[in-house]
């Protein structure tokens, strides 16, 4: 994965409100709840509402955040309750949410997470609590309300229903859950029910794109509505930058890019690719990228940066790049060709990588996007594997430690590998949110455990001996951990 300015968006949202103050992560007198791994599924069963931040008491950002999430656990006190887990300790909780950056606040309606978006000051959290104690649903009783709605707004979400129907009860769920996205209002007059010339029960998506509106006519199931509402609200291509970037990877589909240097570019070609889109709407979603903004995203799907127009099919996923050969041009014929090549799982992906190394007999072996698959994913071996980038001070700050690690693994056994991978530069297929990201990949049966302890060479080996299927080779091996000055945090993307 490569540093792109959706990622350096993302980067700034999540540190805003960030001091350099250092403070203690104690809980005397603290109105947040501490949760373990024995009691988190019990409290989000008695709070359908809370605020919970995954955090590591070496975290940096963490302490800065302490006194602000104290005031406003204190000010939120009988109304929503804020808790926190420590994910050194609680590694299971932090595993089962892919916890990988300290810290993550997530927010939980009737046990679903959602990304915390405000900052991490007390009055922000305070507000955006607040907000979500409110009515996830508008009520409408005539026409002109649901006019404005509509007019005021993009995308809304309304539902017609009987009094008191079984269906309605699915809507508000459904709203609960993705009413920081969207706007959604419901009604059972019968008077605007029959203006809008449904019958109850219904959901019409209103939006100022595409068609205009679209009607669910799928089962009243909590995943089959969700899932309408975010293919409906989705235009058929729509321009991607920093403000929607998120959203398009939380739906988890293919991304179907389309580089455009010049207006001229995207009025020629815009049309074959809505053309596409609307054939594969809800399967692959498709964009047009202003290179001029964000050409940097090229590195991201395996395209050359510069070569304008141009287009790339990226599987988020399974991080796998579909490039368009860009010595050719656009034609409309091998457009086609390549989404359905894609689509029916034909299509290789391009992968990128650097050249395996001659000799890799160092302690510390070293992965490319070539070799990854016979010597990570070789279940014969333990491999421990540190994802970095050359400009993370992170990874410097690691590098001497990770070789004195894989001298003294290299001494004790062959059956634990430690190796590292610059994922700036190698197609892995790991999602990296963060540098340095640091894995395990278990022999036998190549399951990932995520290391997130502190980072030292005592730690490392502590974490081999608990979760590695060789690790009790070097058991008795394990001493006191280091000092502080071990303790550092990770880069994120």
């Amino acid at each position: 994965m490569k540093f792109s300015l959706f990622a350096l968006a993302a980067f700034a949202a999540a540190h805003a409100g960030h001091d350099d103050h250092d403070h203690d992560h104690s809980d005397e007198q603290s109105d947040v709840v501490v949760l373990t791994d024995t009691n988190f599924k019990s409290f989000l069963t008695e709070n359908p509402l809370s605020l919970i931040e995954f955090y590591a008491p070496w975290c940096g950002h963490c302490k800065q955040l302490k006194p602000e999430y104290e005031r406003a656990a204190t000010e939120l006190l009988e109304k929503v309750p804020l808790a926190k887990v420590d994910c050194t300790v609680e590694k299971t909780t932090c595993e089962d949410y892919g916890i990988q950056g300290f810290p993550t606040l997530k927010i939980f309606r009737d046990g679903t997470p959602s990304d915390y978006k405000g900052q991490r000051t007390s009055t922000s959290i305070v507000d955006t609590m607040k907000k979500q104690l409110l009515p996830a649903v508008s009520e409408l009783t005539t026409k002109s309300e649901l006019e404005a709605l509509t007019e005021e707004n993009k995308v809304v979400v309304v539902g017609f229903f009987a009094e008191g129907s079984k269906e309605r009860g699915v809507f508000d769920k459904v709203a609960s859950v993705l009413r920081d996205d969207y706007i959604f209002a419901a009604t059972s007059s019968e008077k605007l029910i029959k203006a809008n010339d449904v019958a109850a029960p219904a959901v019409v998506l209103f939006k100022k794109f595409d068609e205009g509106k679209n009607t669910f006519d799928g089962k009243y199931e909590k995943d089959a509505l969700s899932e309408f509402v975010k293919v409906s609200a989705t235009p058929v291509m729509d321009d991607i930058g920093p403000q929607n970037y998120e959203k398009y990877m939380s739906m988890g589909l293919p991304m179907g890019y389309f580089f455009y240097s010049t207006p001229e570019q995207r009025s020629e070609h815009g049309p074959t690719f809505e053309a596409i889109a609307k054939e594969h709407k809800g399967k692959i979603n498709f964009v047009y990228l202003d290179a001029n903004l964000y050409g940097a995203h090229a590195d991201n799907v395996g395209l050359k940066q510069g070569e304008w127009p141009a287009f790339a099919i990226h599987n988020t996923v399974k991080n796998e790049k579909f490039p368009y050969d860009q010595s050719k041009a656009l034609e409309a014929a091998d457009i086609k060709a390549l989404v359905k090549g894609f689509a029916s799982g034909t299509l290789k992906p391009t992968l990128k990588s650097e050249e395996i190394p001659e000799s890799n007999d160092e302690p510390v072996k070293v992965v490319v996007g070539k070799n990854f698959k016979s010597l990570v994913l070789d279940e014969k071996k333990d491999v421990l594997i540190e994802f970095y980038a050359p400009w993370c001070g992170h990874c410097k700050q690691l590098a001497p430690k990770w070789e004195e690690l894989g001298a003294e693994i290299a001494k004790k056994t062959s059956d634990i590998v430690i190796a590292k991978c610059d994922a700036t530069a190698n197609d892995v297929p790991v999602d990296i949110q963060g540098f340095p990201t640091i894995i395990l990949f278990k022999a036998d049966s190549n399951e990932r455990v995520t290391f997130n302890g502190e980072r030292s060479v005592e730690s490392f080996k502590e974490f081999l001996i608990k979760n590695a299927v060789h690790g009790e080779q070097l058991a008795g091996e394990a001493e006191s951990s280091e000092s502080s000055d071990d303790k550092v945090e990770r880069e994120e993307l």
